[in-house]
């Protein structure tokens, strides 16, 4: 295993990563790669065990409802790195389960790379979404033909893709870059169902970052942005060799789903676990900013709070249902419920606009124009600060001003638009997760019980 300096350090491999058009060799002169960085390095210290043959004990496929249950305290608690690392894990697992009967030969790669990923501790990013190009047009009838990645040359040892994946999280921080078909692929598209592993520092491979994290000002003005950011990617692959032994799919137009289907499953259930949070997380900002305005007793903000616990609850009931309806693989590895967990999150991101517009109602437009931070440590503003902005003896200036830029970090800002986007977008959008709660549901009983209330044939 390594621990959080040997981690840093290996991030000095002569990779190509760049952050507002300037290649950056070292990500700790530049705060929005340096911050999570730290993050990822504290992971690293925080499950380090020096014991030969020790591995990270988080990476572990759950092998029972309860075991997949007792995940969800973990995953909340991982760095991010961490966690699209064991969510890529997890997907080969799944993945390679239903490629094995009709593609076996690519198991014994599968299995070796889980085996000497998990051996040198590296952290694996998942690359699925790509360029796409025009929508409305299939892979292959694209005026680009390297809108979606695809295989350009094979060779005896192995293949040469091209292309580009976006939306990448933490791309730049991993070892590895899991590349994998975004969709279904039909004949003649072979050369995009490709899935194989890439070195991030691999010839050809470039990675752009944006960023959330606080772009300058005091750290007290951001304070959850300024300490947990991480940078999205794109990660371009130009004319990029990969050996065979790295390569787990190629060619195989019927099973290029498997993977984002597998993958799907995971970050979704990432997903609904985070938004559980989320949720609780508005309730609180909600009444505590309410009791700090002496609004906490008025009808319409209790009904606005009220709403919020009703959607909170009802995300972590169906988180529930996803964990108590879990499935096995064949080899007997636990994964949550496709249908419970897809309702979950579609419910979870449709409805944070709303719970994010009561919030904002209940606390008021200081929500955005509250006093910076650093103007209470000036001598002269601070008495008038915390007359001004106090409420009464027992809400101080500060403490509600502290409350303010909270909700504006995490909700108006840039990392509020973020989790806007993030919360529709993540684990394939709105469309993938109807997609996948049709393909479940019980049509048949439903109009079984539609039949038998009219009274007709079929009930």
């Amino acid at each position: 295993m390594m621990t959080g300096q040997q981690y840093k350090d290996s991030l000095k491999d002569g990779r190509k990563v760049y952050f507002e058009g300037r290649l950056i060799e070292d990500f700790a002169t530049e705060p929005a790669l340096a911050v999570p960085m730290e993050v990822a390095a504290e992971g690293y210290d925080k499950y380090y065990s020096a014991e030969p043959g020790a591995r990270n004990p988080v990476i572990t496929a759950p092998r029972s409802a309860a075991e997949l249950r007792d995940k969800i305290p973990e995953l909340l608690e991982m760095d991010l790195l961490l966690n699209v690392t064991y969510q890529s894990v997890m997907t080969l697992i799944v993945a390679s389960s239903r490629i094995e009967s009709a593609a076996p030969e690519y198991l014994p790669r599968i299995n070796a790379y889980i085996k000497k990923a998990l051996e040198d501790d590296i952290r694996i990013t998942e690359c699925i979404t790509d360029a796409k190009g025009n929508r409305s047009q299939a892979p292959a009838k694209q005026d680009d033909p390297d809108a979606y990645v695809r295989v350009v040359r094979r060779t005896p040892d192995g293949v040469v893709v091209r292309g580009a994946k976006l939306h990448i999280s933490a791309a730049a921080l991993g070892h590895h870059l899991m590349v994998m078909p975004t969709k279904t692929m039909k004949p003649g598209e072979e050369d995009y169902a490709i899935a194989c592993a890439i070195p991030v520092n691999a010839p050809g491979v470039h990675i752009t970052n944006t960023t959330y994290h606080p772009s300058g000002g005091d750290d007290r003005d951001f304070p959850v942005s300024s300490k947990k950011s991480v940078p999205d990617s794109m990660c371009i692959f130009d004319d990029v060799f990969v050996p065979n032994e790295h390569v787990f799919l190629d060619g195989p137009v019927e099973h290029a789903a498997v993977f984002a289907h597998s993958l799907g499953l995971w970050e979704r259930l990432g997903g609904t676990a985070f938004m559980v949070e989320q949720a609780d997380e508005l309730v609180g900002l909600a009444q505590l900013i309410a009791e700090a305005n002496g609004t906490h007793r008025i009808s319409h903000v209790r009904e606005k709070i009220d709403e919020m616990i009703i959607h909170a609850t009802l995300l972590r009931a169906g988180l529930e249902a996803a964990l108590l309806h879990a499935h096995a693989t064949p080899e007997g590895y636990y994964y949550p419920d496709d249908m419970y967990t897809n309702v979950t999150k579609y419910q979870g991101a449709t409805q944070f606009s709303r719970m994010v517009r009561h919030l904002h109602d209940i606390a008021g437009g200081a929500v955005l124009t509250a006093p910076s931070m650093a103007d209470f440590d000036n001598g002269t503003l601070r008495p008038f600060l915390e007359k001004y902005m106090s409420t009464g003896k027992d809400v101080g200036g500060e403490y509600r001003t502290r409350l303010f830029h909270a909700i504006r970090d995490t909700t108006a800002d840039a990392y509020g638009g973020w989790h806007h986007v993030t919360n529709i977008q993540s684990g394939g959008g709105l469309f993938a997760q109807r997609l996948v709660t049709r393909r479940h549901y019980d049509m048949d009983r439903a109009k079984h019980l539609a039949f038998k209330a009219a009274g007709l044939a079929g009930g």
